[in-house]
C-alpha cells in the first residue's frame, strides 16, 4: 500500500514540475518573446493573488471567545431540523434514501410533524422500517455544531446547564475551549426493556464521585444517562411500551418538565431533545402499557404500513439483499421469480392462519429471495453450470427462512409448512395468470393429452431442458414474453413456470415423486 502510494505521489509530483518547465518553454517557442512568457508565469499565480489572500483558510472556533467572535448561532435542535428540511425539499433533494413505498404516506407526515416541531412516535409491526426512519432523521441535522469541550451532556457554549460547564464558564471565561460534533455524536438509540433503569436512561449517582467528597445532593455526582448526553441532538427509544411505568414517568419528567429526579433529590436540567419513539399498535394502544402524559407528550402519531405493491416488495428486495461477488458463478434471478417471492409475503400477510398482530415482515421476502439464489448456486456447482437461476423446483428452499418468521393463529405439527406451501402454490398461480393466458398453451395441453411426459427435478441439469422445447409447442413464445433468452439456465426455469402454472390451472397433471415430478396429460 506505500508502495502504491509513493509510486502515485512520485508520478504527480513529476508531471507537475514538467509542466512548470514545459509550459513556458513552449511558450517561448511559439511566440520568441520574453514579454509573453513573464504574462504565462503570472498568470499562474493569478488565482492565489485573486482569491487565496482574500479567502484565507477557514479554521473552526477553538474557543468561546472566538465563537462570539464568528457570530455562530446556535439553533434548538428543532428548529435546526426544521431548517435543513426546508432547505432539502427547496432543492429536490431524497430525504430519507433507502426508504421505500412511504412516499405519498408516511413520509409526508414526518415531514409536517418536523416543520411543527413534533416528537414523533412512529407505530408499526415489525419490519416496516421503522428504525431505518428514525436513523435517518440524523441526516436533518448540520454537519457540525460546537460543544464545550469536555462536557458530557453536549452542552451549548452560549449557555451551558450542567453544573460543571457553568463553573468552568465563571472561571475561564471565554477562554473555555469549545469541540465541534457531528450528527453520529448528537444521535443516540435504546431498545426498552422491563429492566430498563433510570439510570440507564436519566442517570445514577456516581458513589466514586460521593467516595471523594462531593454530597448526595450535589449535581456534579451525578453519572449521566442516555437521554441528558442526547442534549441537543436526537433520542430515539423502539418499543417504547415494554418500559416500565416508573421509567415513563421519569422520561416524562425530563422530556416535558425539564426536571431529574434521582434518589429524592432534584434538579433542573433544561435539555434540549428531539425524542422519537417507535412501538406496535396493539402494545401502544393497550390500556395502561402507556402512561398517558408520555403519549400526550408526541406530538405526532405516525403509522407505518408494509409494501403496499409486489414492485415495492421486490425494490426493497433487491436493494437489501446479501449480495457475493463470484466471479466463477453467474446468478440470475427471472423477474417472475422475483414477482413469486413478493406475492408470497403478500399473500401471508392476508392469510387468516398467519397472526397479522405480529406482522409478517419484508425480512421474509429478503430471505426467500436469498435462498432461492442460493439454492440454484449449489445447483449449479454440482452440474458444472457458470450460470444459476432459480426455478420453480427451487420453491421449497423458501420454507425454512419463512417459517422462522411466522407466528400461526393455531399451531398444530407441521401446520406452518402445510400453510407455506398452499401460499407458495398460489403465489404461483397468481403471478403466471399476470403473465399468460390459459388459451394460448392449447396446443401444448393438447401435446400432453396425447401422452406427452416430462420429468422436472431440482438437480436436472438445465441442457435437459433445453433439448427438449422443440417438443413444447408455444414455449418458445411464452419464454419470449417472458422477457428469457434462450440460453439453458434461463429456458428450464420459463418451462418450469409454465408446465407450473398449467398444473395450477388444472390444465396437465402433476405425478409428485421423491425429489422430481412427472408433468402428464
Amino acid at each position: 500500500m506505500f508502495l502504491r502510494f509513493w509510486g502515485g505521489s512520485s508520478i504527480s509530483t513529476l508531471g507537475n514540475q514538467v509542466t512548470v518547465i514545459a509550459l513556458p518553454w513552449l511558450v517561448l517557442q511559439l511566440t520568441n518573446s520574453p514579454f509573453q512568457l513573464g504574462i504565462v508565469a503570472a498568470l499562474e499565480f493569478l488565482p492565489f493573488l485573486l482569491f487565496g489572500l482574500v479567502v484565507g483558510v477557514y479554521e473552526q472556533p477553538t474557543t468561546l471567545a472566538q465563537l462570539r467572535q464568528s457570530e455562530y448561532r446556535v439553533l434548538p435542535v428543532k428548529q435546526e431540523m426544521r431548517k435543513n428540511l426546508i432547505r432539502k425539499i427547496k432543492a429536490g433533494e431524497e430525504l430519507f434514501p433507502g426508504i421505500i413505498g412511504f412516499e405519498g404516506s408516511v413520509i409526508p407526515q414526518i415531514e409536517n410533524a418536523i416543520l411543527s416541531g413534533q416528537d414523533i412516535v412512529f407505530l408499526g409491526e415489525r419490519g416496516q422500517a421503522k428504525s431505518r426512519l428514525i436513523r435517518s432523521l440524523a441526516s436533518l441535522l448540520d454537519a457540525e455544531v460546537p460543544v464545550i469541550d469536555g462536557c458530557e451532556i453536549n452542552d451549548n457554549p452560549y449557555a451551558p446547564i450542567c453544573r460543571a460547564c457553568r463553573d468552568r464558564v465563571a472561571a475561564q471565561g471565554d477562554r473555555v475551549t469549545v469541540r465541534w460534533i457531528t450528527p453520529d455524536e448528537r444521535y443516540s438509540e435504546k431498545l426498552a426493556t422491563p429492566d430498563t433503569s433510570i439510570a440507564d436512561l436519566i442517570g445514577e449517582v456516581d458513589p466514586i464521585r460521593v467516595a471523594e467528597g462531593k454530597y448526595l445532593a450535589d449535581e456534579l455526582t451525578i453519572h449521566y444517562g442516555l437521554v441528558p448526553r442526547t442534549n441537543r441532538g436526537i433520542f430515539a427509544i423502539n418499543e417504547l411500551p415494554d418500559l416500565a411505568e416508573r421509567i415513563q414517568v421519569g422520561l416524562l419528567n425530563l422530556i416535558e418538565e425539564r426536571d431529574v429526579q434521582i434518589r429524592g433529590f432534584k434538579l433542573r436540567l433544561p435539555i434540549d431533545v428531539y425524542v422519537v419513539a417507535s412501538a406496535n399498535p396493539e402494545d401502544y394502544t393497550n390500556r395502561g402499557r402507556i402512561i398517558t402524559p408520555l403519549k400526550d407528550r408526541f406530538g405526532a402519531q405516525i403509522r407505518t404500513h408494509y409494501p403496499r405493491s409486489v414492485e415495492d416488495e421486490i425494490r426493497i428486495v433487491e436493494q437489501e439483499r446479501t449480495e457475493f461477488q463470484d466471479h466463477e458463478l453467474s446468478v440470475v434471478m427471472p423477474d417472475f421469480m422475483k414477482e413469486i417471492v413478493a406475492e408470497v409475503t403478500q399473500l401471508a400477510r392476508r392469510n387468516p392462519k398467519i397472526n397479522q398482530r405480529s406482522g409478517v415482515s419484508v425480512r421474509i421476502s429478503i430471505t426467500n429471495y436469498e435462498n432461492l439464489a442460493s439454492n440454484a448456486s449449489r445447483r449449479a456447482l454440482r452440474t458444472g453450470e457458470t450460470e444459476a437461476v432459480p426455478r420453480i423446483t427451487d420453491l421449497p428452499s423458501m420454507i425454512p427462512s419463512s417459517a422462522g418468521k411466522l407466528e400461526m393463529e393455531t399451531w398444530e405439527e407441521g401446520d406452518d409448512q402445510t400453510v407455506l406451501e398452499k401460499i407458495i402454490k398460489t403465489a404461483v398461480l397468481n403471478v403466471f395468470r399476470r403473465h399468460f393466458e390459459i388459451s394460448q398453451f392449447n396446443e401444448l395441453v393438447q401435446r400432453f393429452d396425447g401422452g406427452l411426459t416430462f420429468e422436472v427435478s431440482e438437480g436436472q441439469p438445465a441442457d435437459r431442458y433445453a433439448a427438449i422445447l422443440r417438443e413444447l409447442p408455444g414455449m418458445d413464445k411464452a419464454l419470449k414474453s417472458l422477457g428469457l433468452e434462450k440460453r439453458p439456465a434461463l429456458a428450464a426455469s420459463g418451462v418450469e413456470f409454465v408446465l407450473e402454472g398449467l398444473h395450477l390451472s388444472k390444465r396437465i397433471n402433476k405425478t409428485e415423486l421423491d425429489g422430481a415430478a412427472i408433468y402428464a396429460g
